[in-house]
């Protein structure tokens, strides 16, 4: 593993020849461009581009902007509305219901963390599910959003249906991940963003437009077998639960989380929940549901103290005795905020396939494409 080097840290580094760099801001603006072009409110086009871009620079490309294709084409399908009627359907003074009318994935959450936040305030503790939604990016930048408001963040999200359950062949339950996020008295903070899969289908689309093989483990063919193309993953088998294949290495466990995902954020919600969910361009709408909840911290405790209990306690693990196979002890979140602050200063790395990609969006829906190399 990698010693970790104040300012030069990236958690996902290729090399230099497959892809370019570019400042986030440029990146930014320009994929915001392309959502308002194609008929999204500004606000909620800023807000989608941030998200695709945060992901980029935390390390995350696999749900950065090499998906804007895949909503591009929802938008282009009608399967996502550009101008979505997002309303509340039921409400109390710690909880809400919001249908969010096939819009944005993006669109619909920033109003309901907003929510959650001001009804936290009021009752300490708030939940809020959303039904009839799309994707909504990584899942950890909603919770970092309520984090930022001096309260722990959670957020999950059901997906469509790539991963087996254990002791099935086929795909039935989503990668659904689950994030938690709190508030430290020095950076970075805790964020704990986390597919219920072995891993994200988007880690796999990034192997195959490598035209590389994946590890073995993440998936397996029709045939129930373990297979290393990313392809067969994607198109014909499934990914594997968190643990992987049976239940010797847990893979029932993570059966189970994806399951309570959907559970708060399919069933409870009244969207789509396993099979049910679709595919952003299908023919039907994909009916994704969400799940946040805000917690204020001062209900329970004064906030700096609060901060400072965190900060101590992952103080005192990476105060033990390191296992001679690592060079450093990592906490959630850590990886992924030392390379957005090295992103932000060198560029974020484009891969050249993707590149082209949003070049030709843009030309195809008529924004100018002034996203130049560093």
């Amino acid at each position: 593993m990698a010693k970790y080097a104040p300012g030069v840290f990236e958690k996902t580094p290729a090399p230099p020849e497959d892809y370019v760099r570019v400042r986030a801001d440029d990146l930014r603006n320009l994929v915001k461009n392309v959502f308002v072009k194609l008929g999204v409110p500004e606000e909620d086009a800023w807000v989608t581009a941030d998200n695709l871009v945060e992901a980029d620079l935390r390390g995350i490309e696999s749900h950065g902007v090499q998906r804007l294709k895949r909503y591009v084409n929802g938008l282009k399908a009608g399967s996502v509305k550009a101008k979505p009627n997002i309303r509340i359907v039921r409400e109390g003074a710690s909880y809400a219901v919001i249908d969010g009318d096939m819009g944005l994935g993006q669109a619909v959450s920033a109003r309901a963390i907003k929510l959650a936040v001001e009804k936290a305030r009021k009752a300490d503790i708030a939940m809020v599910v959303v039904r009839n939604s799309n994707h909504y990016g990584i899942a950890g930048y909603w919770s970092s959003k309520i984090m930022e408001q001096d309260m722990i963040g959670v957020s999950m999200t059901n997906s469509r249906p790539l991963v087996a359950y254990t002791g099935t062949l086929k795909r039935i339950v989503g990668t659904n991940p689950i994030s938690i996020a709190a508030p430290t008295l020095e950076p970075p903070p805790f964020i704990l963003d986390m597919a219920t899969s072995v891993v994200p289908s988007g880690k796999i689309e990034v192997y195959r437009r490598k035209g590389k093989k994946i590890p073995r483990g993440w998936a397996i063919g029709p045939d129930g077998r373990i297979t290393e193309d990313p392809e067969v993953a994607l198109k014909e088998g499934a990914i594997l639960p968190l643990g992987g294949l049976g239940e010797v290495l847990g893979g029932h466990k993570g059966s189970g989380l994806s399951f309570m995902v959907d559970l708060l954020s399919g069933v409870l919600s009244g969207a789509a929940w396993g099979p049910h969910v679709a595919y952003t361009v299908a023919n039907q709408p994909p009916n994704v549901g969400h799940f946040f909840m805000a917690i204020n911290i001062e209900a329970f405790m004064p906030l700096n103290e609060f901060k400072k209990r965190l900060t101590d306690y992952v103080k005192t693990i990476k105060s033990i005795e390191k296992h001679p196979d690592f060079d450093y002890i990592w906490i959630p979140g850590e990886k992924s905020w030392m390379t957005k602050e090295t992103r932000l200063r060198k560029g974020v790395p484009v891969y050249k396939k993707v590149y082209q990609e949003i070049k030709d969006i843009c030309g195809e829906v008529g924004v100018e494409f002034n996203l130049k190399p560093l």
